[in-house]
């Protein structure tokens, strides 16, 4: 039986405004992730970010907002995002919270939200101010793996449409560790005076072989899951919204016949000493979707 065609996936942590403004692998690497995607006619972006979180048990809300407004990338030259077009893909946003409900999660429509930084980040990053269709979902604030793994999971069947299925959050992310100094006084976030923290540069380490030496299909679910309860994690994590946009990414590339998807770190930066802002994509675009 042959395979079936699926644009690839992305776990991107979208790190502070400066990654969209300051040279940097992480910068060129976004620009040919969003070049490949167009180039090979993608359809829309499904996201999750890290900064949207629904209280309700087992409900996620999707935006469905028309006109949202955006928050400024304060960190970034202003040339680069103020005339950003926000490209609610509103028809797809409603059938992905069908296929939500069909998964047996309380999704819902918000038509009043706007898009913030751990979604416009990626996306300018990779496409400048015109995205294509655009998908926010939120996370839930119980932030349970398996929940966002089957969030991931109800909407992976649109990768085969050419819908392009992003987690935007961080590799490590804890803020009560970050050294503000290096932006707020120096106006360089890629600046150390020291390495990263032990527990960082572990759980970063561990996240890599999570993603890389798992590849896609279920092992990558279990090792997204299991890696909440690394000895390092609460280390690394000061918190956990942006870490679980990794398991809706795990949701998203985890099924039986993604086991021989490839997996890469496409590039890594570290800011504020404490963030690595590894960028990971599972799969590939087709040759056959490659635009003439």
């Amino acid at each position: 039986m042959a395979k079936d065609l699926l644009a690839p996936v992305h776990f991107i942590s979208h790190g502070t405004a400066s990654l969209i403004h300051e040279p940097s692998r992480v910068k060129d690497y976004w620009k040919k992730l969003g070049q490949d995607a167009l180039d090979h006619g993608v359809k829309g972006v499904i996201i999750m970010g890290a900064h949207w979180n629904v209280t309700e048990p087992n409900r996620v809300r999707v935006g469905t907002n028309p006109n949202p407004n955006f928050m400024p990338l304060v960190a970034a030259d202003s040339a680069l995002w103020k005339d950003l077009k926000t490209n609610t893909d509103i028809e797809t946003s409603r059938r992905v919270i069908r296929l939500l409900q069909d998964a047996n999660i309380d999704a819902v429509e918000d038509p009043k939200f706007d898009w913030m930084i751990d979604t416009e980040i990626p996306l300018v990053g990779m496409f400048g101010t015109r995205p294509p269709p655009v998908v926010i979902i939120s996370q839930n604030s119980y932030w349970d793996p398996w929940f966002h793994i089957d969030v991931g999971a109800a909407v992976r069947p649109l990768r085969k449409e050419g819908y392009l299925l992003i987690g935007s959050g961080g590799g490590t992310h804890n803020l009560y560790r970050t050294e503000w100094k290096y932006t707020i006084g120096w106006k360089d976030p890629f600046a150390m005076e020291q390495p990263p923290r032990q527990g960082a540069l572990e759980f970063r380490q561990a996240l890599e072989d999570g993603f890389c030496k798992n590849k896609g299909g279920p092992p990558l679910r279990r090792a997204m899951s299991r890696l909440m309860k690394h000895p390092y994690f609460r280390e690394a994590h000061g918190t956990d919204e942006h870490y679980v946009s990794a398991c809706f990414v795990a949701g998203a590339c985890g099924e039986k016949e993604d086991e021989d998807e490839p997996c890469i770190l496409g590039a890594e930066v570290w800011e504020l000493r404490s963030q690595s802002e590894s960028q990971y994509t599972l799969g590939r675009w087709p040759t056959e979707w490659r635009k003439r």
